[in-house]
């Protein structure tokens, strides 16, 4: 998204003269004058079959002529009222007005016709383009609506797209294109370019989307401006070590009208001496955009008490970049982009080591209501607080973590904490049942260990991939495991049973952090759960005793042998062939090949 917001182009500019119009321009004196263009694509000059500016730029206004004015005029009012997102989408019909006036296109010396349309932005490029219907399908929408030629110059191999209604796409060698005839793309690209230079009627050039950033805001609640505006010296900073200027506590209107900021209405914070020559000035009383504190607020967080400039130099270093940061993605073209630009730009100044603020985004999920935003106008609004009262906090927290993963959306309508409570409550009377650990606890059961270990290690690897919902699951299954252990030893709570109930404690308080605390202190460990960090597991116990390894012949499996972990490819080889079905499937006959992969696949090749 920030890509196409920034709209980085490498092309070339061209310049095309517009003609003049006979004698209404004898009549004004208007004379002949030359339009500069950039295109993306200046290998297909060739093919451009007409020119088209925004309906809404003085450049429109100024080529119409008198007869085709009014139309204009309605076009561009209609332009307008249209978002650029929607005025560039393929999907929106192409409508236009032509101005009346003709450009003759520098490398074939072709009068193009000059159409006005709201397909075309006035602050992009120059306002103005060259429409090469035939490779570009928003120029072929309109050649298409205006009953205007199509030219085909890239010989892709795809059909005509005058006849197809779909602009081609693929790579090609350049015809109907004089000088440029059988090159590919980028050669023609290269050649026509120094053409064009080699005769002053063009260049090449990189453009962007990007505009300027108007930070200043006309309301009190907002960053000060630190300058001042002094009728002798101009606009001079506040000294340093004045900074940072604070907003008036007093004396002011949040709302005085006639378009006044409501700091110009606090006199006595406005009026200064100048810091230059000391004369009468006054403050800046405009307040700077909030994006402006967001696009830096994040670097204090690794020392908010640091007072000796904006953010603690050695504290940075330790903390950043973020590993991850955790936002809607609306937040893409706006706040995000303004914090990488703000951190490229402390990095230049070498404030900070970093030149990226984030190293990870995730964009999470919205909670919907029967498949819709929650809205009061649509009457579909769940209270969170109903939910809490009813169900608690913990519950709540672990229905919406488990219901789907943090990136998706989930329907409140399909989910109840119902379940997350029952799991909650059956965890609490778990640990209940296992309470304090009495001097001497009797031995566990090591398959129930090596099974909880495994638990406990999946849930954390889950844990780090942020699949919080399946990391859940394993904690569920935990709770099962431990439950039925400690109803199989009488109710008996040996070592592996409390060893597991801990750990699933302390994983608890990840995601249910008051029913951890509680169930912590029942098995009558010290405050707190969330302090004890995430349980350890043996390696040992995570290695499979028993795998199970496929036996294969001419690629049909013939046998499934239970064979140790660690066991070596000479013996998994010799149990494979005297399985029963390989054996008769061998008959006798010596294999030509046997590929091994211990422990868990054996390929034979008679």
């Amino acid at each position: 998204m920030q890509r196409n917001w920034i709209g980085r182009s490498t092309g070339a500019y061209v310049d095309f003269m517009i003609e003049a119009t006979g004698e209404e321009d004898a009549a004004t004196g208007r004379p002949a004058e030359t339009v500069r263009v950039f295109t993306s694509r200046p290998d297909t000059l060739f093919g451009a079959t007409f020119f088209v500016v925004a309906a809404d730029s003085p450049l429109a206004a100024r080529l119409v002529t008198d007869e085709h004015r009014q139309r204009l005029q309605t076009c561009a009012a209609a332009a307008r009222l249209v978002a650029e997102m929607d005025r560039l989408a393929a999907s929106r019909p192409k409508t236009g007005v032509f101005l009346g006036r003709y450009a003759v296109n520098p490398v074939n010396g072709e009068r193009l016709p000059v159409y006005a349309s709201d397909y075309v932005l006035g602050d992009y490029g120059t306002g103005a383009i060259t429409a090469v219907p035939a490779d570009d399908q928003r120029d072929l929408d309109f050649a298409r609506a205006m009953g205007l030629p199509v030219r085909v110059v890239i010989d892709t191999g795809e059909d005509d797209p005058a006849v197809t209604g779909v602009a081609t796409t693929g790579a090609g060698r350049v015809v109907n294109s004089g000088l440029l005839d059988g090159m590919d793309v980028a050669a023609a690209q290269s050649a026509i370019t120094a053409y064009l230079a080699g005769r002053g009627m063009g260049e090449a050039a990189v453009i962007y989307r990007l505009r300027d950033w108007l930070i200043s805001r006309q309301r009190y609640w907002g960053t000060p401006i630190p300058m001042v505006h002094c009728d002798s010296c101009g606009l001079v900073p506040v000294p340093y070590e004045e900074l940072p200027v604070t907003l008036p506590e007093s004396g002011y209107s949040l709302r005085p009208g006639s378009g006044t900021a409501p700091l110009a209405t606090a006199t006595d914070w406005v009026e200064v001496n100048c810091p230059g020559c000391g004369g009468q000035a006054r403050r800046d009383v405009d307040t700077m955009d909030t994006f402006v504190d967001s696009s830096w607020y994040f670097l204090r967080y690794p020392d908010p008490t640091y007072s000796g400039g904006p953010f603690d130099p050695e504290s940075i270093k330790c903390w950043f970049p973020v590993d991850d940061y955790i936002g809607g993605k609306t937040h893409a073209t706006g706040h995000l982009l303004y914090a990488r630009f703000v951190t490229k730009f402390l990095h230049d100044i070498r404030m900070v080591p970093v030149t990226e603020p984030f190293v990870r985004l995730t964009n999470q999920g919205q909670v919907l209501m029967d498949g819709r935003a929650m809205s009061k106008s649509l009457g579909n609004l769940v209270n969170l607080q109903d939910q809490i009262a009813q169900f608690g906090p913990d519950a709540v927290r672990v229905t919406m973590l488990f219901a789907s993963a943090p990136e998706d959306d989930i329907d409140w309508a399909d989910v109840s904490a119902t379940g997350s409570l029952k799991w909650l409550n059956r965890v609490t009377q778990l640990c209940e049942d296992i309470g304090p650990a009495p001097a001497e606890v009797p031995p566990g059961d090591l398959e129930v260990r090596r099974r909880a270990h495994r638990m406990v290690h999946e849930a954390g690897q889950l844990m780090e991939r942020r699949r919080f919902n399946v990391a859940i699951a394993r904690m569920m299954g935990l709770t099962s495991l431990l439950h039925r252990a400690a109803d199989a030893s009488s109710g008996v709570a040996d070592a592996a049973v409390r060893e597991g109930a801990e750990s699933l404690a302390v994983m608890v308080s990840v995601v249910a952090p008051f029913t951890a605390e509680e169930c912590w202190q029942l098995l009558g460990q010290p405050p707190s759960a969330v302090e004890a960090g995430w349980p350890t597991v043996d390696p040992g116990l995570l290695v499979e005793p028993v795998v199970t390894c496929v036996v294969q012949v001419s690629g049909k499996v013939r046998a499934r042998l239970a064979v140790p972990a660690d066991i070596s490819a000479g013996d998994l080889e010799a149990l494979a062939l005297r399985a029963e079905r390989v054996a008769a499937e061998l008959a006798g006959v010596p294999p030509s090949r046997v590929i091994v992969k211990p422990p868990s696949l054996v390929s034979i090749v008679p």
